[in-house]
């Protein structure tokens, strides 16, 4: 117990830990919430743990909704805001290697905090007894430690998770993970097969979108890469001796997430665009590598990936996108830039351009200046088309399938290529938008 450390807590909470308190029971706020507050963070949720029993909770408060009662969890609703209230309990054998068999209640918190994954996330807190840490969570806090309570071992036999969930932790804070902790991953990675595949993708794009996405190389050492995205371990072994390199192709997707602002689209198009590189990989009689090829061939690999990890077909067509059009060479002139724009897409674009960036400062100095003046050269007629107000997709030209159906054009397929026979005629010259003109040129006779 230590009461020298305060912590601020919503009126909400604080209101649920006092009415339990009254009615003789022992509650407090706890895991990342309490983590969250001795980080001087503003924490997202505020979890109650408490040694009333889920029907006491429900006794106490007369508005609850039974959200995990088998595992002692009752949600308490105080001026609409939802609270989860769970009972002290020890969890059962893990068969399924991520539930518990059972629950048993318990009267002790310390039972219920040794159950926890982290000594960062094991501390519990209230007004009237302080901060209860019984397992150094405060210290590892201070040291900048990711450190499994007890055994990690056990603590990573229960939920394989957990040991992606250290490597993220370890990103979100910038912390090592400890030793033994590390060991126990690098042993127990195989494991994360058994994970569902959504929630592989969760940890990594935690991961991803860090600040300190390159944390992703001690997943790599610990086995968690082979595993969850093998891909990347055969980056990792592909060497790139080419003078616009300085890296791996591993070492310089690393390099490009750091260059990529903290962005889910920017960040898992950076960890994707050059996975097709060891397939495309062939040395000429200099001794130069090459990659022809691969922005195909990593997009291609980009949706497999994407679609095997479960992404949402906006993310995962947006992503796809981006990686097809990475290395794409954008003319330097302005029917140049707005074809770029009509092909990659106008929402697109803009990420696009931070896409080439972070590709670029992750490359070797070569040839680094030029590179730089051609992309502020692209930015600049970029932001004179827009300013200009040309059209750069179908819904800005004079002409609609509307149009053309009143015209006489039978939808389908030839309708659609007139529109785009359309489009990239006023892409090239922004003065033939106009409908006389369209319909004139392109109609059928």
């Amino acid at each position: 117990m230590d009461k020298t450390v305060k912590i601020r807590i919503p009126a909400g909470a604080e209101q649920i830990l006092h009415r339990l308190e009254e009615k003789g029971f022992e509650a407090y706020v706890v895991g990342g919430c309490v983590r969250d507050s001795l980080l001087g963070r503003d924490p997202h949720d505020w979890d109650i743990t408490t040694s009333a029993t889920p029907q006491q909770v429900k006794q106490i408060f007369p508005r609850t909704v039974d959200t995990g009662l088998k595992h002692g969890t009752v949600t308490v609703l105080l001026d609409r805001e939802p609270y989860e209230v769970t009972t002290y309990r020890i969890d059962g054998e893990y068969l399924d290697g991520r539930h518990p068999s059972g629950v048993t209640f318990t009267r002790s918190l310390r039972e219920d905090l040794q159950r926890r994954d982290f000594t960062i996330n094991a501390m519990a807190y209230s007004d009237s007894r302080g901060l209860q840490d019984c397992f150094g969570g405060l210290e590892d806090l201070e040291n900048g430690l990711i450190r499994a309570v007890g055994d990690p071992m056990k603590r990573f036999g229960e939920d394989a998770l957990r040991i992606m969930r250290a490597v993220r932790f370890a990103a979100q804070l910038g912390y090592a993970v400890e030793d033994e902790t590390r060991r126990a991953m690098k042993t127990l990675a195989p494991t994360l097969s058994r994970v569902s595949a959504e929630r592989i993708a969760a940890e990594l794009e935690k991961l991803l979108v860090s600040p300190h996405p390159e944390m992703i190389r001690m997943a790599w050492e610990c086995g968690i890469t082979a595993v969850v995205l093998p891909e990347f371990d055969r980056c990792m072994e592909t060497e790139q001796n080419n003078p616009h390199h300085c890296y791996s192709v591993g070492e310089h997707t690393i390099h490009s997430l750091l260059q990529a602002r903290q962005d889910r689209i920017l960040r898992l198009t950076m960890l994707l665009h050059d996975f097709g590189k060891p397939a495309c990989k062939t040395t000429d009689d200099k001794g130069i590598d090459h990659f022809y090829g691969h922005p195909e061939k990593s997009a291609a690999l980009a949706n497999q990936i994407l679609r095997r990890l479960k992404y949402d077909n906006d993310t995962r067509k947006a992503v796809v996108r981006l990686v097809r059009s990475h290395d794409r060479k954008v003319r330097l002139t302005k029917p140049g830039v707005r074809k770029a724009v009509m092909e990659i897409g106008e929402d697109l674009f803009p990420l696009f351009l931070e896409v080439k960036d972070a590709d670029l400062y992750a490359q070797s100095l070569y040839q680094r200046q030029e590179k730089v003046e051609e992309m502020a050269e692209i930015r600049r007629l970029y932001a004179q088309i827009l300013e200009a107000g040309d059209c750069l997709s179908l819904r800005d030209l004079a002409v609609s399938g509307d149009d053309l159906i009143a015209a006489g054009m039978q939808p389908g397929k030839e309708l659609g290529r007139v529109l785009q026979d359309m489009l990239r005629d006023v892409v090239d010259v922004p003065a033939h938008n106009d409908r006389d003109y369209l319909l004139q040129r392109y109609l059928p006779s």
